[in-house]
């Protein structure tokens, strides 16, 4: 996309101006998703900031306003996210400018990116066509009274680093895009359990702490069974303490599972993609076709 965005931009009876990302202190980035409600720890900033690229629009005396960023997957995928918008800027073409500027810079052709309500009409006039609606849980979590049992012939086990390949290939099936450079940071962050069959991964989740608590995610699994089996422990794990996992899925034995575990739906977005579009509908599962069942987070898909 060729870039229309300026570097600066005159806003209400002041001036906003670009920088990059990585030109602001973790507590302002902090302070701005705090505004808006979100539950990112400067951890959480850290993280992405050492993962993606990303620009956000500074007023006249270096007040953080807005953020934008964007996580290369391949040489023409990325997901977008963290875009964020003081509110009193929400309708004074911000997040229009940041957005723009991020397609342009990124350098790919092709985006996914989780869409609240607010900012749904700024992505369509961008382009980006709706794909699924992505369900966020969280609560306390709450040890299942009859824990689920692992599937009939396989083994539960925690995931090491000789798996790290294996659970990068399983994932790049269920998200449509390999993610090796994702999957190898999140290995460094998180406990890992893995579904194996004959000795094959077939199933994982990765559990990370996160905002209030914990999240779980990615969890790539080609039955519902075998998800709850890599989930439950974390559940079990984790009891009473505050827990997220963001999925698609909104039917069946799954999500059944987790209001079970204590994590109602909380909120919802919407995934939508921009050019060719890999998504992965997790309505497809079946014997030999690994799927999504939880994200990374709604910036990383």
């Amino acid at each position: 996309m060729d870039s229309t965005a300026p570097e600066s931009l005159a806003v209400d009876a002041f001036e906003v101006r670009l920088a990059d990302i990585l030109e602001v202190d973790l507590a302002s980035l902090h302070a701005l998703t705090m505004s808006v409600g979100w539950p990112h720890r400067a951890e959480d900033w850290q993280f992405l900031r050492d993962f993606g690229r990303g620009f956000v629009a500074l007023d006249e005396i270096d007040r953080v306003l807005g953020s934008a960023m964007w996580f290369a997957h391949d040489p023409t995928f990325a997901t977008v996210g963290m875009t964020v918008t003081s509110p009193r800027l929400q309708t004074l073409g911000v997040g229009d400018w940041l957005m723009r500027r991020v397609l342009a810079e990124s350098g790919r052709s092709a985006f996914r990116l989780s869409a609240t309500r607010a900012a749904r009409r700024l992505y369509l006039s961008l382009g980006f066509v709706p794909e699924k609606t992505v369900y966020q849980r969280q609560g306390e979590a709450r040890r299942p009274a009859v824990p689920p049992l692992v599937p009939d012939g396989a083994v539960l086990r925690r995931l090491e680093a000789a798996d790290r390949d294996a659970a990068t290939a399983l994932d790049a099936r269920a998200f449509g895009v390999c993610r090796a450079g994702l999957l190898g940071r999140l290995y460094g962050h998180s406990q890992g359990l893995g579904v194996f069959r004959d000795g094959v991964l077939e199933a994982f989740a990765l559990c990370r702490p996160f905002g209030r608590g914990h999240v779980v995610g990615p969890v790539v699994a080609a039955s519902d069974e075998d998800a709850i089996a890599v989930v439950a422990p974390f559940v079990a794990e984790l009891d009473g303490r505050f827990l997220r996992l963001d999925t698609h899925l909104d039917e069946g034995a799954f999500p059944s599972f987790l209001t079970q575990s204590g994590l109602p739906v909380y909120d919802t977005v919407l995934t939508m993609s921009l050019g060719v579009s890999c998504f992965v509908d997790p309505a497809t599962r079946g014997p030999g076709r690994p799927v999504t069942f939880g994200l990374v987070s709604q910036a990383l898909g």
